[in-house]
């Protein structure tokens, strides 16, 4: 296991600053997600940390060690792409030592890491197969135990889900939290997915234009976004984000309202408007309403809902629900309005 520290660090691609000054500690043993949309410099930094880019200014350490100028094979990582990137002509077996084999280790000592590779991954029974015989699972496995064999300080991981479909991705992120714990190790992961990162991290670091917004605990983010574009990015329907003069009570210039926290009210309420649309997802109902002042309005209820088009309806939140910002996007002191 090993801390990474990234200290002033900055990317620029000519002209172009795409990571401009960035402080960022991963700690030691910890799962940190790097997360943000498309274009927000997750994975140039992760590139940057594993060596496959220049550092433009600053410094980066890996367990206390400046590795800013070293090569990639110095830097005691394993890196996990999108792509599995097997070789289709050897046997999982093979794939997962070739590194070693790379390094000329002992063949008895290949052997016995690919034999605990695989027993940590679940991969005993098909150790004599060729990648074409296995699952998309099953290929993404064999990639994570040609890091595993490698005993690095730390695992980078580069999307290396977004291939797989939605019921694989939802195993793999269980067997991957599973594996961390397992290991102990340091893992940085980057997805464009906050399902991934709600579920896995104990830190998520949340990028936009190369500008760590918040880093933190997955509640901590949730609970407390500290700008309305985390409060967004965090969560699933995102948070509703109107302007708070628009509600009576509240001097705040945005409020942010969790679809989940919004509930109907009897008469009254923060918000009125009619319902344009439900989706009935079963275990749960995704209500869209119509406002008049202040756009679409989404509700997420428990259970099975009949709410039609056409249906008047008030809706309120308990004022700890309420998270308040000011012009700029800023949470402001206190936060909520409780």
């Amino acid at each position: 296991m090993a801390d990474v520290v990234l200290n002033s660090v900055v990317k620029r691609f000519g002209e172009v600053e795409v990571i401009p000054p960035l402080d960022l500690t991963i700690p030691s043993g910890s799962f940190s997600v790097l997360v943000g949309p498309s274009g927000c410099g997750k994975s140039t930094l992760l590139r940057m940390i594993a060596g496959l880019e220049e550092t433009t200014a600053g410094t980066i350490s890996i367990g206390g060690h400046d590795v800013t100028d070293a090569d990639p094979s110095e830097r005691g990582i394993a890196m996990v792409f999108q792509s599995y990137a097997l070789y289709p002509h050897m046997s999982v077996a093979d794939n997962i030592g070739f590194a070693l084999k790379l390094a000329r280790k002992p063949r008895d000592e290949i052997r016995a890491r690919v034999k605990e590779a695989a027993e940590i991954l679940q991969l005993e029974d098909f150790l004599d197969r060729k990648p074409k015989a296995l699952s998309g699972g099953q290929r993404q496995r064999v990639a994570i135990g040609r890091a595993i064999v490698r005993k690095p300080k730390v695992f980078l991981f580069d999307e290396p889900l977004s291939n797989l479909d939605a019921a694989l991705r939802g195993q793999m992120r269980i067997e991957l939290a599973e594996l961390h714990s397992k290991l102990g190790a340091t893992m940085i992961y980057v997805t464009h997915d906050q399902v991934e990162a709600m579920t896995m991290a104990d830190q998520i670091v949340v990028l936009k234009g190369g500008v760590v917004q918040q880093a933190g605990a997955p509640m901590a983010l949730y609970d407390a976004p500290q700008n309305v574009f985390v409060g967004q990015f965090i969560g699933a329907p995102k948070m509703n984000v109107f302007p708070g003069r628009a509600v009576d009570g509240f001097e705040a210039d945005q409020i942010g309202i969790r679809p989940e926290d919004l509930t109907p009210a009897q008469s009254g309420g923060l918000v009125n408007g009619t319902v344009v649309y439900s989706e009935h997802l079963g275990a749960e109902t995704i209500v869209h309403v119509r406002t008049g002042d202040i756009g679409r309005v989404v509700m997420r209820l428990n259970g099975n809902v009949a709410l039609t088009p056409g249906t008047h309806i008030a809706m309120t939140a308990a004022p700890k629900a309420v998270h308040c910002f000011d012009a700029s996007g800023a949470r402001m002191p206190g936060g909520t309005a409780a």
